[in-house]
């Protein structure tokens, strides 16, 4: 059961904290940066894919940068090796600010492939999923026990407005109004203020990977925990039944809704308006069951995903969208608060890192896959499947997820 509410902080609260502030500006900059990429991508994807059919440039574009992060990440969260997260989010920022920068330059330049592409963004994103986890675990590391709940929805608020209204508003006005190459430069350009904020507000810790015997490995910690695993699960599974209706969106917006690049950011700019009010409406949702709810949230996904496959008009799709934004955005932080319910302090950080790396591992395995679905079947079927398979998930998941151990008590700081 989730401890009193007036225990907790509000977001409010929250960002009374000035190290906290500071670091979550940076974030919110960063994620704009990224947010451009959902339409820049696969924008540039189809202007340059050459002979790759287009759906398979799509999918592959989606997929490469979380192909080397993911394989980089499953030796940290299985093994007892601890990187700081501040090494891990500056390290990552560094390398993605050059990768991008040089791709965007070299795509104005009129000198960029289709696999030159895709290489770049496998290896330039190497350190994205220990990145994503670090900024996780430093945003919790400034804030006393109490103001957790309020932290992971206050995290998810701010990337759900950088990553889908801000990011894909800017990456439309951007590809229209010039090219979607200058995207890539303008998204390198943003990891230098979160360069800045996590060198300046997150504590000092030990620059070189530290190993402990008394920490177990994150898999370790979850098989002894049912819920966690039962739970990953779940987060993996929703996860990847989701992303070919990524992959699927820039070809069904193009081609049976006839819609153009700027239709594309405004839908994704819809999604990140209807994400905003979701995400400030998950501070509210801590007295509802967790487990309950966040089931309910799969199959009302799952239902908002028929809607979109229904579609006969961009208006309609941005609509839908929309409310899929509302549905989804509380999701990501219930499930982290949750399950940090059943954590002590030292399981966190391998925890969180498996939890971030296998999310992470359905991404490509979804992106991949769904460039073949989507050039055998069309965009249109391809979300109405994803939304099928999602529903007949919410269904398995909710008695699946049963097994409930007692919440770990921690100091109020």
């Amino acid at each position: 059961m989730l401890r009193s509410a007036p225990q907790e902080w509000s977001y409010a609260q929250a960002l009374r904290n000035p190290r906290l502030a500071f670091f979550l500006c940076g974030v919110v900059i960063s994620s704009a940066g990224d947010g451009m990429l959902i339409t820049a991508i696969p924008l540039l994807a189809l202007k340059i894919h050459g002979s790759l059919p287009p759906a398979f440039a799509v999918s592959l574009a989606a997929a490469a940068p979380y192909v080397s992060s993911t394989c980089l990440a499953i030796p940290f969260s299985l093994g007892r090796l601890r990187i700081p997260p501040k090494v891990s989010l500056v390290s990552d920022c560094v390398v993605r600010c050059a990768t991008l920068t040089a791709l965007g330059l070299a795509a104005v330049g009129g000198v960029l492939a289709i696999g030159v592409l895709l290489g770049a963004l496998v290896l330039g994103s190497c350190l994205r999923s220990m990145a994503n986890a670090g900024t996780r675990l430093a945003a919790l590391s400034l804030v006393p026990a109490h103001g957790r709940y309020a932290v992971n929805g206050l995290l998810a608020t701010v990337k759900q407005f950088a990553l889908y209204v801000a990011g894909p508003s800017l990456g439309g006005l951007v590809a229209a109004l010039v090219s979607p190459e200058w995207a890539l430069v303008i998204d390198g350009a943003t990891f230098i203020p979160l360069l800045v904020a996590a060198l300046l507000a997150i504590p000092r810790a030990p620059s070189a990977p530290t190993r402990s015997a008394a920490t177990e490995s994150g898999l370790k910690v979850i098989r002894r925990l049912p819920v966690a695993w039962k739970l990953l699960v779940v987060v993996f599974l929703f996860n990847l039944f989701y992303m070919p209706v990524e992959a699927a969106l820039p070809l069904f917006v193009n081609g049976p809704l006839e819609g153009s690049s700027r239709a594309l950011g405004v839908i994704w700019t819809l999604f990140g308006a209807g994400a905003i009010l979701g995400a400030l409406a998950t501070n509210y949702l801590r007295s509802v069951p967790q487990r309950p709810l966040l089931m309910g949230i799969v199959a009302a996904w799952s239902f908002a995903m028929f809607g979109l496959a229904s579609s006969r008009s961009v208006v309609t799709a941005a609509v839908v969208f929309f409310v899929a934004g509302l549905i989804y955005a509380p999701f990501t932080p219930v499930a982290y608060s949750y399950l940090n319910l059943f954590l002590s302090a030292k399981d966190e950080q391998p925890v969180t890192l498996l939890w971030s790396t296998v999310s992470a591992l359905a991404a490509p395995l979804g992106l991949v896959a769904a460039g073949p679905l989507i050039y055998a079947i069309g965009g249109r079927e391809s979300i109405f499947l994803s939304a099928l398979v999602t529903l007949v998930l919410a269904a398995i998941a909710l008695p699946f997820v049963r097994s409930q151990p007692t919440p770990v008590t921690r100091p109020s700081d």
